[in-house]
């Protein structure tokens, strides 16, 4: 079927209902400067076969890269059948279930990857996701602040946090009178550091693991935070949650809300998009989550079903005052979530985790190994870990970009006390291959930086 199945005769006869004589006329309040007129620069269709053989010839032009960065995006390996099973039609073409009586595949799915959720996060209950990480956080500080009913409206976010995910932040929550006060870290460990005088605040952020890789003392951070008054937020990684303890087992209590990017959970990092954003959050706060909450129920025989719960319609209809404007989830993904989630299961994922942890020790002591490269901090990591070399960052991460390899994320510009920093990543897709060339280039590339002579420039 045609996505739009009207005929001309269609067309001309609902004109003639409206009394206008062309499309065009439907678009007169728009002034002719602002139409963008015909796109000539789009070529005119092709074959299958031609299009196929150009965008053959586009993906080879990309090259092939052993990929070490990381920074909030990951490589990991997506078996096959995610995303076959993920694009059949009842799946791709899955419309917003608004009508449960219509929708009950739809509505389960969401109800599986909400249980799979509470489950990895070790907290009560789960949306059905939100657009990104970042914005998911955003939505966990506001979350936090509404929580606290008007005692604060502060937010204390650690430096550790990803740098990007805190401009998100502030740029969401800064014009509704809410502060982000920053909280330092320990250039030695690259922990957070808690005030000893904090003040009030509604909630403190506590990544895990951190911007830097490192594992954070998340039990004291959880306790200290609800000794003081404010809610515990955790944003984590989710494939880190196999192997490291929960959210909700954090501390006395276990934290409040967490929120995170969903991409390491069978989406592909696609140049950037699209993923998904997941929040979890205790029982006692579920009310004041975004979004829309699927739930299990029965009808008048008995049988079980499933509908959307506790999603109020203000946030369709309230605009600003409503308790949040995401009224949509980034449903395809978390359909490859799910699908991902329950084909590797607690095992599978686990693995996933620990061959990741393993790579990026084995890498890291390879590099440290070489003259020059040192490790920034003395701190368990995940699969992330920040390297300080004696020669500019960005130069020598071109030097391994020449040489097919993306040696991983240069911190200078975010964090200039690092001095020349990079933030290296190894997940469970690199071989002990990989990470001797990686090591053995870099070496190479350190040596002769340093034998050769300094350039000459004349006037």
């Amino acid at each position: 079927m045609p996505f739009i199945p009207h005929t001309p005769d269609d067309v001309s006869a609902m004109l003639a209902a409206i009394g206008a004589s062309s499309i065009e006329d439907l678009f007169d309040e728009i002034p002719a400067g602002l139409k963008s007129g015909k796109l000539a620069s789009v070529p005119e269709g092709e074959s299958e076969m031609a299009v196929t053989r150009l965008l053959h010839e586009r993906a080879a032009a990309d090259g092939f890269w052993s990929n070490f960065i990381g920074a909030g995006v990951y490589e990991h390996h997506i078996p096959a059948a995610i995303w076959q099973v993920t694009t059949r039609g009842e799946f791709y073409s899955a419309y917003t279930p608004y009508q449960a009586e219509a929708s009950q595949g739809t509505l389960q799915l969401i109800y599986e990857y909400q249980t799979m959720m509470t489950r990895l996060t070790g907290l009560d209950a789960s949306n059905a996701s939100l657009y990104d990480g970042a914005s998911a956080l955003a939505e966990a500080v506001l979350m936090a602040v509404r929580a606290h009913k008007g005692k604060s409206r502060r937010v204390l976010m650690p430096k550790t946090v990803h740098p990007t995910w805190r401009k998100v932040v502030v740029a969401t929550v800064r014009n509704q009178g809410i502060e982000i006060a920053e909280l330092d870290y320990d250039t030695a460990t690259g922990r957070t550091v808690l005030p000893a005088e904090p003040g009030q605040f509604a909630g403190l952020v506590i990544p895990q693991p951190n911007f830097f890789g490192v594992l954070e003392d998340v039990h004291a951070m959880t306790d200290w935070a609800h000794t003081h008054g404010g809610l515990a937020l955790a944003t984590v990684n989710p494939t880190s949650l196999a192997v490291l303890e929960a959210p909700g087992q954090w501390g006395a209590t276990g934290a409040d809300i967490c929120a995170g990017e969903g991409q390491p959970l069978g989406a592909p990092m696609a140049s950037g998009g699209p993923y998904f954003g997941f929040m979890c959050c205790r029982q006692d706060f579920v009310r004041q989550m975004p979004g829309r909450i699927v739930g299990r129920t029965v009808d008048l025989d008995g049988k079980p079903g499933f509908a959307l719960t506790l999603q109020a319609r203000e946030q369709h209809i309230r605009r600003s005052k409503a308790t949040s404007n995401i009224c949509t989830n980034q449903g395809l993904v978390v359909t490859a979530a799910a699908q991902y989630l329950s084909l590797l299961g607690p095992e599978g994922l686990a693995r996933v985790a620990s061959a990741s942890h393993a790579n990026t020790k084995a890498l890291a002591d390879r590099l440290t190994a070489i003259a020059g490269v040192k490790r920034a901090f003395a701190s368990p990591t995940f699969h992330e870990v920040v390297l300080q070399l004696d020669d500019k960052a960005s130069d020598v991460l071109r030097a391994l970009r020449a040489q097919g390899i993306l040696g991983g994320y240069d911190l200078t510009a975010a964090y200039p006390e690092l001095g020349n920093a990079i933030l290296v990543c190894v997940t469970e897709t690199k071989t002990a291959a990989d990470l001797d060339r990686y090591a053995q280039q870099l070496e190479r590339i350190l040596s002769k930086r340093r034998e050769a002579p300094p350039c000459a420039y004349k006037n």
